[in-house]
């Protein structure tokens, strides 16, 4: 029990990134505890967050998550997108500059050098290039791969700086891993055969994308890898702004 609490202590560590804002979140939540006199304001953004907060922690809130999903041990972090922690700390902080002034303005400051980052500086703010506001190339890849209406759902590999925009634009594309693997560097294997070496080894590669049911492969034209995948029985169906998409035959349903 005790090792499954380290670990959703490594996971909440995770979630808030820097710790400043992990270290803000509860101190919102003490601080509104006590303060809020509004039964439902508190109950809303101090007393449910605090019970979803104690039920992650418990050992056996993980267990019977993992027990009912069958990718639970994956997602169990998503427990905490149920707490409302922009809320929360906003609304303790404006109550905190309402009552004392001085120390609101200290407070808040410190919160926003310390937590603050300049959002353009993240290598996936870019440029818009359409409506959807993801680039082009993801958006023209997807609409290659994306099946037709009334057809099941497709799984494809993607590589890294494209992973975080498919799902926005096409939910019917699945991905045998998403960005909580790039970010937390989880262990999985078909982004240890895809991302984590120099030249792929393309038997291993698709061993592991045929395990997860990948009917496709996007790959960049120049990504080294020791044999193709025309040789290995790969079709490739187009090549997009540099992407090679190769569709697998034995996944086709």
């Amino acid at each position: 029990m005790y090792g499954i609490f380290r670990e959703n202590l490594v996971t909440f560590k995770l979630y808030g990134g820097n710790g400043y804002l992990l270290f803000l979140f509860v101190a919102a939540l003490i601080y509104l505890l006590f303060t809020e006199k509004d039964m439902r304001k508190k109950l809303v953004i101090a007393i449910a967050p605090f019970i979803v907060l104690v039920l992650f922690f418990l050992p056996v809130t993980k267990i019977a998550f993992v027990a009912i999903l069958d990718d639970g041990a994956d997602t169990y972090y998503r427990i905490l997108w149920l707490l409302p922690m922009g809320v929360c700390i906003a609304y303790a902080g404006c109550k905190l500059f309402e009552s004392h002034k001085r120390i609101g303005l200290v407070v808040v400051s410190a919160a926003i050098i310390l937590c603050g980052s300049i959002v353009y500086k993240n290598e996936y703010m870019k440029r818009a290039e359409n409506l959807y506001h993801i680039p082009q190339v993801a958006v023209d890849i997807c609409d290659v791969i994306s099946p037709e209406e009334g057809e099941p759902r497709v799984r494809a590999l993607f590589p890294e700086e494209l992973v975080h925009f498919v799902r926005q634009y096409d939910t019917n594309i699945m991905m045998p891993y998403g960005r909580d693997i790039i970010a937390w560097k989880y262990y999985n294997a078909v982004h240890e055969a895809f991302e984590n070496v120099e030249t792929i080894n393309a038997s291993e590669l698709l061993k592991t994308t045929r395990e997860t049911k990948c009917r496709y492969i996007v790959m960049y034209k120049d990504r080294s890898i020791d044999y193709s995948l025309e040789a290995m029985g790969l079709t490739l169906i187009d090549t997009i702004d540099g992407y090679n998409i190769y569709e697998d035959p034995e996944m086709v349903e």
